[in-house]
C-alpha cells in the first residue's frame, strides 16, 4: 500500500513537471511562438512604415533567423530586398534577391525580386547630388549601366507581362542612350588625341549595337572626319549618305547639302594658346565641307524648307574672335 501511495505521488510531481511528455505543454509553447513571430513581425512592418529601414533589417534578418520555416519566413525576405534597397545599400539588396530567386524560384513575387536586382544595380552609382542636380552619368564607368541592363534584360524576358516591365523597358532605353553616349565621349577623347581609328572603331560599335539610341547621328559624324582624316574619302562620303538619308536635319549641313566641321572642330581642338588670344593664333585645323557623293541608284533626300539652321546666338567674349 505505501509503494502506491508513493508511485501516485511521484506521477502528480512529474505531471507539473517539463519534463512530463504528455499534457499541454508544447501546445502552449507553439502558441507562444506563434505570438512571438506575429509580434516581431508587425513591429518590422511598422518600422518600414516609418521609413526606418535600418531597424526594419535588422527585425525582418532576427525574424527570418528565429522562425526560418514559419508562416511570415517568405514575405520577410522580399521585404528585405525592399529595406535594403530603400536604405541605399544596393549590393546587399541585390544579395537578398539572388538568395530570394534561389530558395523561390516558383514564387509568384519572384519578378519582384528580379526587378529590383535590377533597379539596385541601375541606382549603385547614383548619389546625393545626382538626385538634385543634373550630372552627366555618361562620363562615368559604364560597368554599373552595363549590368543594370542585363538584369532587366534577364528580367524581361523571363516575366515579360510582369507589373514591373513596362518601368523596366523605359529604365533600358534609358540605358541604352547612357552607353551610346558614353562611346561617343571615348570616341571623341581618341579624336582629340588624333587616334582617329580607335575613335572610327568607338563610332562604328554606336552605329552596330546602339542603332536605337539618340547618339547615332553623332557617331556617324564622327565617322564622317575620322575617315576623313584617314584619307578614305569613299569611307567618309558613304557616312555622309547615311547621315543624310536618317537625318537630313542634322545641324552640320548646309543649305547647298555640305557636312561642315567647322564648328564641331572648332570647339573640340582649340588650344590654349588659341583661346587666351581669342582665337588670332593657333587656329584649329578645319576639313573642307564634303558634299554627299551619291550613286546613281541612291536618291538622298533634300534638306526641309523649314530645317533651315537654328539662328546665331551670341558668342561668349572668350570666341568672338574665333
Amino acid at each position: 500500500m505505501t509503494r502506491i501511495v508513493v508511485l501516485a505521488a511521484l506521477l502528480s510531481l512529474l505531471g507539473g513537471c517539463s519534463l512530463w511528455p504528455f499534457g499541454d505543454h508544447d501546445k502552449e509553447q507553439d502558441e507562444d511562438q506563434k505570438s512571438s513571430e506575429q509580434m516581431l513581425y508587425r513591429s518590422a512592418q511598422s518600422s518600414l512604415r516609418s521609413a526606418n529601414y535600418r531597424d526594419a533589417i535588422t527585425k525582418l534578418q532576427k525574424l527570418e533567423a528565429r522562425f526560418p520555416f514559419g508562416r511570415y519566413a517568405e514575405q520577410a525576405q522580399l521585404e528585405l530586398i525592399y529595406a535594403n534597397f530603400m536604405s541605399y545599400q544596393p549590393e546587399a539588396a541585390r544579395s537578398a534577391a539572388d538568395r530570394f530567386i534561389r530558395l523561390h524560384p516558383q514564387h509568384p513575387n519572384v519578378d519582384y525580386a528580379y526587378y529590383i536586382k535590377g533597379l539596385a544595380e541601375f541606382t549603385k552609382d547614383r548619389g546625393l547630388l545626382d538626385r538634385f542636380a543634373a550630372t552627366d552619368i555618361s562620363r562615368r564607368d559604364p560597368t554599373s549601366s552595363k549590368q543594370a541592363f542585363d538584369d532587366f534584360s534577364d528580367f524581361l524576358q523571363r516575366h515579360p507581362d510582369s507589373e514591373y516591365a513596362a518601368d523596366a523597358r523605359q529604365r533600358m532605353v534609358f540605358l541604352v542612350n547612357i552607353l551610346a553616349k558614353y562611346e561617343i565621349n571615348v570616341a571623341q577623347f581618341y579624336m582629340r588625341r588624333g587616334a582617329y581609328v580607335a575613335a572610327a572603331n568607338r563610332a562604328r560599335n554606336v552605329v552596330e549595337h546602339y542603332s536605337q539610341s539618340q547618339s547615332v547621328d553623332d557617331a556617324l559624324a564622327i565617322l564622317i572626319e575620322a575617315n576623313w582624316r584617314l584619307g578614305l574619302p569613299d569611307a567618309a562620303n558613304d557616312a555622309v549618305r547615311i547621315l543624310a538619308i536618317n537625318d537630313p536635319r542634322y545641324p552640320a549641313f548646309d543649305d547647298k547639302g555640305h557636312f561642315v566641321f567647322r564648328q564641331q572642330t572648332f570647339d573640340r581642338d582649340r588650344s590654349w594658346l588659341n583661346m587666351v588670344t581669342f582665337g588670332l593664333v593657333d587656329r584649329p585645323k578645319v576639313p573642307p565641307p564634303i558634299t554627299i557623293d551619291a550613286p546613281a541608284d541612291v536618291d538622298i533626300p533634300a534638306r526641309p524648307a523649314d530645317s533651315a539652321p537654328p539662328p546665331k546666338q551670341n558668342k561668349p567674349w572668350w570666341r568672338l574672335f574665333g
